[in-house]
């Protein structure tokens, strides 16, 4: 079997104890859950499966990586080749969700007094093992000075020295920056491959634009499930037992917190027993202001995600969301309010009138205290240190549930009289 091919590339059609390594193989491996696919890896000797975790994005070989037990993953960079392994190595030394776990090595290095004919003689040499974009100038102490592109070196002269063709003060990521961070930066930029530097700006590794565009779409499809206590490690290939694992938890904790607002209902059970129609619109207050705050919820994860809530902006986007649960809780309150007008009547009920109005209160209250919650809840977690999507759906709806079905309730309580 062609182990280079492999690595270089992952399109090579080879086999190891009956496991064919062609693309199929590959992409397959790329969709299982990190645990699965160390498993499959399992059947793989150290040697190619560097080789396959090497042809593999950054992002997905590291996630398989750390899932590996410690000496199977030490054997496996032990393994690699040195670049690669030094390279994971680095990567695992930075901060999780940072750039510095996506960075790839850097192979094209040269020195400022190279000429422009010794450079070409090396990059014909790197291009036999790796695919090379741009050339990076470094000092002695790999200070980063320079960006050459092969564009440049063919029009320029065989003598001329890269000091003298080279991109000075080259746009770099750094290694400590978030995926989101990092897209702001290069949004209007599209380089197809950005060097990352540490906090002394020595280049460190780089990153292809492919990478992290593909793991900014990741973060945002897994930010959906994030919302309701889903692991994002999970894919549809994972096992049922291990997707218990991930749910379950946080299906426990929905279970508590709706005992809350169950602990409410029980509060005004005897208004209920006097006005047993109280009980046939308590769904209508709790999906309407549920709704609300879902709607908050969304636009603010989307402002913290694109880095739109400033530091000092928080006062405004909450009154804001306030405000619109307060107009979009009077436009739909009197739509209920005339059903359970309508509903009382056809059912005789004493208080038709009174009891409207208190649809139309209380759901103008509700709606105003889900679109604050909406936008308080990411916001908290956020100052927490926490991600401010993690199970955030949860506590919205607790937050939601508790006051449409308080408000309501205690308003029945205090206006409506006691029927004979």
């Amino acid at each position: 079997m062609n182990m280079e091919n492999v690595a270089e590339s992952g399109a090579t059609t080879g086999t190891s104890n009956g496991v064919m390594l062609d693309p199929a193989w590959l992409n397959e491996l790329v969709l299982l859950a990190p645990a699965q696919a160390v498993e499959r890896l399992e059947t793989l000797d150290d040697t190619l499966s560097s080789r396959v975790l090497a042809s593999l994005s950054p992002a997905v070989s590291e996630d398989i990586l750390l899932a590996m037990a410690d000496d199977r993953r030490q054997a496996i960079m032990a393994a690699a080749p040195r670049s690669t392994g030094q390279q994971w190595a680095v990567n695992f030394s930075c901060p999780e969700d940072s750039i510095g776990r996506l960075m790839e090595p850097a192979h094209a290095v040269f020195r400022p007094e190279l000429t422009v004919a010794e450079t070409i003689e090396r990059i014909r040499k790197l291009v036999k093992n790796v695919f090379v974009t741009y050339g990076f100038v470094v000092e002695q102490d790999g200070q980063l000075i320079g960006v050459v592109a092969m564009r440049d070196l063919l029009l320029a002269n065989r003598e001329d020295r890269l000091a003298d063709i080279m991109l000075t003060n080259p746009f770099a990521l750094r290694t400590d920056q978030t995926v989101l961070d990092a897209m702001r930066q290069v949004v209007n930029k599209h380089f197809p491959v950005y060097p990352v530097c540490d906090a002394q700006g020595k280049l460190v590794g780089t990153l292809r634009g492919r990478t992290l565009f593909e793991e900014h779409a990741i973060e945002i499809s897994a930010q959906v499930g994030t919302m309701v206590g889903v692991e994002r490690e999970e894919r549809l290939s994972t096992p049922w037992p291990t997707s218990l694992r991930f749910r379950h938890p946080w299906l426990q904790l929905n279970l508590l917190t709706a005992f809350l607002a169950a602990a409410v209902v029980g509060v005004f059970q005897s208004t209920i027993d006097k006005w047993v129609l109280l009980a046939v619109f308590l769904p209508v207050l709790a999906g309407q202001s549920g709704n609300t705050g879902c709607q908050s919820l969304a636009v603010t994860l989307r402002g913290l995600t694109l880095g739109e809530i400033k530091p000092g902006r928080e006062k405004r986007l909450v009154f804001k969301e306030a405000l619109l649960g307060l107009l979009n809780g009077a436009l739909v309150g009197v739509t209920a309010g005339l059903g359970m007008l309508v509903v009382a009547w056809f059912q005789s009920n004493p208080q038709p009138v009174l009891m409207a109005l208190i649809v139309l209160c209380a759901m103008i209250g509700s709606c105003v205290v889900s679109g604050i919650s909406g936008a308080l809840i990411p916001l908290i977690l956020r100052r927490l240190g926490a991600d401010p999507a993690t199970a955030s759906s949860i506590f919205l709806t607790t937050a939601t549930d508790v006051a449409s079905m308080g408000l309501f309730l205690g308003l029945a309580a205090t206006m409506l009289p006691t029927p004979f």
